[in-house]
């Protein structure tokens, strides 16, 4: 009975807090009988008294993090009551026995005395601890919302660099904004705290002339009557509300001077305050030494006997903890000695990973500006982007047998790229290296081949003058990351990120996507579709047209490759427009009917795929006249693209992507309307 009775109050506890807070405006109007508003001013008190509590017992501040908005509702709720409690002194000349007592014990009845302990416990809250917590909640609030970009880079760079897992960035991220949102919140919040202590002081004002006039007017009281009664009325009222608004305030200040701790406000103060014999012992002999000099002795003596036991007990503690914090580690070698050889963690491979010479990771220090765990997240991004799939997480580490200025870029532990970089220095590149005069350290750069050189800081202007372009040893690596990325997108892309990317789309393709899987294609058919389409840098980010045009085919054939043709076709729009000129024009090589025909002829099936079974010499003169072709275009300004049958068109890719990886391979069937597509050239099998 009692679980279902609480459950039943758990599941409305949102409109009984609803009714609550109408209640609180509803008790400034309403008139309330003393005896409830006795009752009301001790939930006020006990509210007030928990708040503070649990500030103390509080590790971390989102823990308290309704805070603002309880500051907010008991800020109302008290003024609710000094409100009835007006009501009452007013007209009836009594307001409970919570007040009444409040006037009479805390101040033994004199007037007097109670203003100047109402005036001083304002003072005490209003500039001192309001004032304070104010100020503190604005500054914290501005250090948080600066730190937000700067704690999101090391969430990023704890990601890349293994650190930390995708849902534990999630979380670290959701609690900065939970940080931002809640010192934003509690820097509005101390307004409210402010704003009560002001409201105290007109209503003390405001209730003892009132009171005055009616004792005076109504009640037919002589002056000092009416004025010692309704003034220790008002001062019971004002000591009532300002002793748990003073305690809501200490709050305040102790929630937002808070930094996160593993213990609480006793724990650490404890801790850190009795952390030191030694301060204990000087203490000591400094109250000894007042003692000595005039002041009263036996409150001093008392004090610095205490301070001396708890040095020598927290020597012993110390002592203790040692032995054993030895002895313990003592016991966990031996154990580790005992324990069988663990390997698993040895079977991991990262899917890419950069190995840095110690002369590198000056690039990763942040502490020494280096930013580029910044820009792999940027690259990642940007990878997503353009080619539609995530870049698992990329780890950076140092390899103390790389050369000092030597990198190595891996993929899935083997080495596909590398280069060498030097930190202090930019690389300069220009077609005229000759003739510009520029001293450096001639080089190639590491992801197109370039002829490039490396020059000093103070040749960077120089060269820039020059019309070279200039990058820093940083920008050299991202630029090569991503090509490598770009080149080995399909073996990076596996079933795991397929299947990602199909979950991510079901929603808003989800006919798409059960018409297909697993009915037509498996994942891992769907899988080397896409491989395919990366191979040759094509985006995959479109995946719903992917899915739609692998859903027309698949139920004519399984080939990967007619596959990957059909898809092509259906993004022929998007692969074509990387191509085009600034005149919405293309200029492309075309293939000797004859040549065409025998690669035609000459296509095998496989297991997986086809191959074109042709001599090896003829296909080695094929490569080479290819080679001379698109030379010739780029020397004029153009993009290598050759066009032939859709059916040969795979295969050609496959006998040219060795040598000519930068050529365009395309079909007839992927030239769209709406551009002009001028041949420059004709390729045959036979010597130019």
């Amino acid at each position: 009975m009692a679980t279902v009775i609480r459950k039943r109050w758990m599941d409305n506890i949102d409109v009984l807090a609803g009714l609550g807070m109408v209640m609180i405006v509803v008790m400034m109007v309403i008139p309330l009988p003393a005896h409830l508003l006795d009752v009301l001013i001790t939930l006020n008190i006990t509210g007030a008294v928990l708040t503070l509590m649990l500030a103390i017992f509080t590790k971390d501040a989102l823990e308290f993090s309704v805070l603002p908005s309880l500051l907010l509702v008991m800020t109302l709720f008290r003024l609710s009551l000094n409100v009835a409690a007006t009501k009452l002194i007013l007209l009836d000349g009594h307001a409970g026995d919570v007040i009444q007592q409040f006037g009479q014990f805390v101040v033994r009845g004199n007037a007097v005395v109670g203003f100047i302990v109402f005036v001083i416990l304002v003072i005490v809250q209003f500039i001192v601890i309001t004032k304070g917590a104010e100020r503190i909640s604005e500054v914290v609030a501005r250090f948080t919302l600066d730190a937000m970009p700067g704690k999101q880079m090391a969430i990023d760079a704890d990601l890349n660099s293994g650190l930390i897992n995708e849902q534990m960035a999630k979380d670290r991220r959701k609690k900065i904004q939970q940080e931002a949102d809640f010192y934003g919140a509690m820097d509005g919040a101390s307004k409210f705290v402010k704003g009560d202590a002001i409201a105290a002081i007109i209503i003390l004002i405001i209730n003892i002339i009132g009171g005055f006039i009616c004792g005076i007017v109504m009640k037919d009281m002589d002056i000092l009557e009416a004025l010692n009664k309704y003034t220790l009325l008002t001062i019971g009222d004002g000591l009532v509300s300002q002793i748990p608004a003073l305690l809501i305030s200490t709050s305040t200040g102790l929630i937002v001077t808070r930094a996160a701790s593993d213990n609480n406000l006793g724990e650490d103060i404890a801790r850190q305050m009795f952390r030191a014999p030694r301060a204990l012992f000087i203490t000591a002999a400094v109250l000894v030494a007042l003692a000595i000099f005039g002041l009263p002795k036996l409150p001093l003596f008392c004090v610095a006997v205490f301070l001396v036991f708890c040095g020598v007990m927290i020597q012993r503690k110390m002592r203790v903890d040692a032995d054993k914090e030895t002895e313990t580690a003592s016991e966990i070698e031996l154990e580790d000695s005992k324990k069988p050889e663990n390997v698993v963690a040895a079977l991991h491979v990262d899917h890419m990973e950069i190995e840095l010479g110690y002369a590198l990771i000056v690039l990763v220090d942040a502490n020494r500006g280096g930013d580029f765990m910044e820009r792999v997240v940027l690259i990642r991004r940007q990878i997503a982007a353009e080619m539609g799939f995530i870049v698992p997480v990329i780890r950076i580490r140092d390899n103390m047998n790389l050369m000092p200025n030597q990198y190595v870029i891996k993929l899935r532990g083997t080495e596909v790229a590398s280069g060498d970089l030097l930190a202090d220095h930019y690389l300069c590149m220009s077609s005229g290296f000759e003739d510009d005069g520029i001293p450096g350290t001639p080089t190639k750069e590491p992801a197109f081949g370039l002829d490039a050189k490396w020059i000093s800081v103070k040749q960077r202007e120089a060269a820039e003058m020059c019309g070279c372009t200039v990058v820093d040893a940083p920008t050299v690596l991202a630029t090569h990351l991503t090509e490598v990325i770009k080149t080995y997108a399909c073996e990076i892309l596996t079933r795991q990120d397929v299947k990602m990317l199909i979950d991510n789309i079901r929603e808003q393709a989800s006919a798409i996507v059960d018409e297909l899987i697993p009915e037509l294609l498996n994942l891992g058919q769907i899988q080397k579709v896409l491989a395919n389409l990366l191979r040759e840098r094509v985006s995959i980010k479109d995946l719903p047209t992917i899915l739609e045009a692998l859903a027309d085919y698949a139920v004519l054939s399984k080939d990967i490759d007619r596959l990957t043709e059909h898809t092509r076709q259906s993004l022929a729009r998007q692969i074509i427009q990387s191509l085009l000129g600034k005149e919405k024009e293309m200029k492309v090589l075309t293939i000797d009917p004859q040549l065409e025909q025998d690669i035609l002829n000459n296509i095998q099936p496989a297991e997986f795929g086809s191959f074109v079974n042709l001599d090896p010499n003829l296909i080695q003169e094929l490569v080479k006249n290819i080679a001379q072709e698109i030379e010739k275009m780029m020397l004029n300004g153009y993009a290598p693209v050759i066009v032939c049958a859709p059916v040969v068109r795979i295969n050609l890719k496959k006998l040219t992507e060795r040598q000519l990886p930068q050529l365009a391979v395309l079909s007839y069937n992927e030239l769209i309307q709406g551009i002009e597509v001028q041949a420059v050239g004709m390729v045959n099998a036979n010597a130019s």
